[in-house]
């Protein structure tokens, strides 16, 4: 719990209080065991939460994973747009389009590849705006043709 002695419990608990509060005190029982009363109670709430929220450790063994899969995201997606822009780049290269053109998609396949790179080593934020970047230059770059 807070540890505050005025905070607000939550409404369930209230009740549970205003029931214990009715029912006479046994004999022989004194604050101490009030105490370890009220410590098995909490522990007992603390454990009807958590089975109500789900398995708090599946969601933190989930959480761990994340930082992983982002990289993995920021890397593929990087190396396919920069495959992508290769690709385009070469057959743009053949045709009969503006020297501009394949050049546009050459660098930002160039942009996508560095993309690539930043996300393996973990940089993802900055791999997502280049492969932003590296798309937008490539769509420029069709605008020309």
């Amino acid at each position: 719990m807070s540890g505050r002695a005025d905070s607000d419990s939550l409404p369930d608990t209230r009740a549970e209080e205003a029931e214990k509060a009715e029912e006479p005190e046994e004999p022989g029982r004194g604050d101490d065991a009030e105490a370890a009363g009220r410590g098995e109670r909490d522990r007992q709430e603390r454990q009807d939460r958590q089975g109500d929220q789900g398995d708090q450790g599946d969601q933190d063994e989930r959480d761990g994973d994340a930082p992983r899969r982002a990289r993995w995201a920021a890397t593929g997606t990087g190396a396919v747009l920069a495959l992508a822009g290769t690709a385009a780049s070469l057959l743009r290269l053949t045709g009969s389009a503006p020297a501009l053109v394949p050049v546009a998609y050459a660098c930002g396949a160039g942009t996508c590849a560095l993309a690539a790179v930043l996300g393996s080593r973990g940089r993802t934020r900055r791999a997502l705006w280049l492969s932003v970047a590296g798309l937008m230059v490539m769509a420029l770059g069709d605008q020309f043709d």
